[in-house]
């Protein structure tokens, strides 16, 4: 996980999102500051700008930092501040986070994850050779135990994704195509950067 930059909403997210949203939530009485009674009841309309959502992130997870094609259905809309939270934000752009589906499953309506839009960077350390992630030691206590919890939370020191994380670094050794790492695995390209590996 690295930090990501907010990027601007896309020409058509007021009047495809944001305003059928806020008129569905103002009909149904729901004031957008207070969780919604029935959070599963809430219609997808956010699910209208999945694609634009990958296109604005370059096609990189939020979470893991790495990039994944489009397929629908394959990525995700993360609702960072949960839908069962606040209503309001179900229909805000800037509340979303691309997210391939397992980690978005993950973070369900947890809050208690550093946010990927306000993360600083070397908060996250990698072994490269294993791909183990961990909280940087140097980090104050405090942050450091919500990165732990924000790396068990969403599973990103699983077996599978420390598999991912050191099968592209190998790639790199043996083709030393350094923008391809850049663009398909950007925290592992980071990390090997910051420890003078590239």
């Amino acid at each position: 996980m690295i930090p990501v930059k907010l990027q601007p909403e896309p020409e058509s997210f007021d009047e495809e999102v944001r305003q059928p949203g806020l008129a569905w939530l103002d009909k149904k009485g729901i004031d957008l500051q207070s969780a919604p009674p029935e959070p599963s009841k809430l219609p997808a309309y956010w699910q209208k700008t999945n694609e634009q959502l990958w296109e604005a992130y370059s096609g990189v997870c939020a979470y893991l930092a790495i990039y994944f094609e489009w397929v629908s259905g394959a990525s995700s809309t993360d609702h960072f501040i949960p839908k069962s939270a606040l209503a309001g934000d179900a229909y805000e752009w800037s509340n979303y986070r691309l997210s391939c589906l397992g980690p978005n499953r993950s973070k369900n309506a947890f809050t208690d994850l550093l946010d990927p839009f306000e993360i600083q960077p070397d908060t996250f350390v990698l072994n490269l050779a294993s791909g183990a992630i961990k909280p940087n030691p140097e980090l104050d206590n405090a942050v450091a135990e919500v990165a732990a919890t924000t790396i068990s939370r969403l599973n990103l020191d699983s077996e599978q994704h420390r598999k991912m994380r050191s099968r592209a670094f190998t790639r790199y050794l043996r083709r030393k195509d350094e923008e391809s790492l850049k663009e398909l695995s950007p925290f592992v390209w980071y990390e090997a950067n910051r420890q003078g590996l590239l």
